[in-house]
């Protein structure tokens, strides 16, 4: 299985296919390595920082929870 390498301006040249692509590719998890699974899920956290209204479908995949610092 092929991951992607990637950069700030990468992340701005996504589309919705890739997002998807990338999602389904983390449910499957089908990875030759851990480490190519940290790759993609640290893909799609830069993209739900950068660009949150494609990875919003996708936020069960990051385990990102709302917290309260006070």
């Amino acid at each position: 299985m092929t991951t992607l390498s990637f950069s700030e301006q990468d992340v701005a040249h996504l589309t919705e296919k890739d997002i998807e692509t990338l999602a389904e590719r983390l449910e499957t998890d089908s990875y030759k390595s851990a480490f190519d699974c940290l790759k993609d899920w640290h893909l799609l956290r830069a993209v739900a920082f950068q660009r949150p209204e494609l990875a919003e479908p996708y936020y069960y995949l990051l385990d990102m929870e709302a917290y309260d610092e006070s």
